[in-house]
């Protein structure tokens, strides 16, 4: 199975720059992923096709402004850092811009010295780590000094960073959205709790590795960058009660998806723990957990799609993106959502 099996043709004019003033208002693509049928609808109708007893599993975990400009120390070159995981004692390993300059030992400084830092190692990839020198609290100052880490393909300047953030952020620590939960508002979501659908969170923080671009042809030889997540009791017993009721677990976004699949034992059910997944979903995989996916639409070539591609088949996934294309649907972050099912029957059409 090679990259280029994945591969669609993309007009660049349907990368979306900029998020819609009402976040439920994109379109909406449905997929019957064992048909290859589709309907074409807004994003708050998603709530017509739930049902009573259905599981929402999202992904809470919030972006920092992980995206600094400094100045190395010395020579005052300028040097961009893109915090990607957290360790230990405030080192944080980093993508550091332009990396062959940043040696073992360079000092970098941010904010005429309100933040430094040196690169102590360099890790895999090209990555480093870099240890940062502070005087009160690190998050106030990265709030301070830090930019959204939108995606390079992402040219707009973000008005308001908040919409890159889902409404229901809560823990720190992200690079990068987990953008199909940026298209739920509130009151969306109190409607769907109030229908009779679960809402189970878990966290995910989402590194580059989730967008980091196949070089490999052959996609086996592909390795995926590790992340970390945390599923608390309460909710893998959310999601394992629904499953046992004979509720679909939905999950929002390939990073839900990836979480709940890599604490899954062998009969489906999550388990509640921590850790690190380096979980690679691609076309023959078999879902454990994951009955439907909410999901944006992806880069050519990229491992979401192969995601997608695992749940509806390649050729389902493709034909809908084909069609996308045709029907000038938003792309990427910013852009439109599809919802992946094996069941196009509306429910309650007149839900509000």
């Amino acid at each position: 199975m090679t990259k280029q099996d994945f591969y669609f043709d993309l007009p660049e004019e349907l990368i979306a720059q900029d998020p819609l003033p009402d976040r439920s208002s994109s379109r909406l693509l449905v997929l019957n992923k064992d048909t290859g049928e589709t309907e074409h609808k807004i994003f708050k109708d998603i709530i017509d096709y739930l049902k009573p007893g259905d599981c929402l599993v999202i992904n809470n975990t919030k972006v920092i402004p992980a995206r600094l400009i400094g100045e190395k120390e010395g020579t005052g070159a300028k040097v961009e850092i893109l915090l990607l995981k957290r360790q230990e004692n405030d080192i944080w390993e980093a993508l550091v811009k332009p990396g062959k300059k940043a040696k073992v030992g360079t000092k970098i400084s941010f904010g005429n010295g309100l933040l430094t830092c040196e690169v102590i190692k360099i890790v895999d990839e090209g990555n480093r780590l870099v240890q940062f020198y502070y005087e009160g609290i690190f998050e106030e100052i990265l709030d301070q000094l830090g930019q959204m880490p939108l995606p390079p393909y992402i040219t707009h300047q973000l008005e308001d960073k908040n919409r890159y953030q889902t409404v229901y952020a809560k823990y720190e620590g992200s690079a990068a959205a987990p953008t199909a939960g940026l298209h739920f508002t509130t009151e969306l979501l109190k409607c769907i709790a109030e229908k009779g659908i679960i809402i189970a969170n878990v966290t995910l923080h989402v590194g580059l590795g989730t967008f980091r671009p196949v070089k490999e042809e052959n996609i086996l030889e592909h390795h995926m960058h590790s992340e970390f997540y945390i599923i608390e009791p309460e909710e893998a017993e959310k999601i394992n009660n629904a499953k046992k009721n004979g509720g679909r677990i939905i999950c929002v976004g390939t990073t839900s998806c990836r979480t709940v699949e890599s604490a899954a034992d062998e009969q489906g059910f999550v388990k509640a723990g921590s850790g690190d997944t380096e979980i690679f979903i691609y076309p023959g995989y078999q879902f454990k957990v994951l009955n439907a996916l909410i999901t944006n639409f992806h880069l050519p070539e990229s491992t979401l799609i192969m995601l997608v591609s695992a749940l509806a088949g390649r050729e389902n996934v493709l034909k809908a993106y084909e069609l996308a294309v045709k029907e000038r649907y938003r792309f990427f972050s910013f852009g439109d959502a599809m919802f992946v099912t094996n069941n196009l029957k509306v429910t309650n059409i007149n839900n509000n």
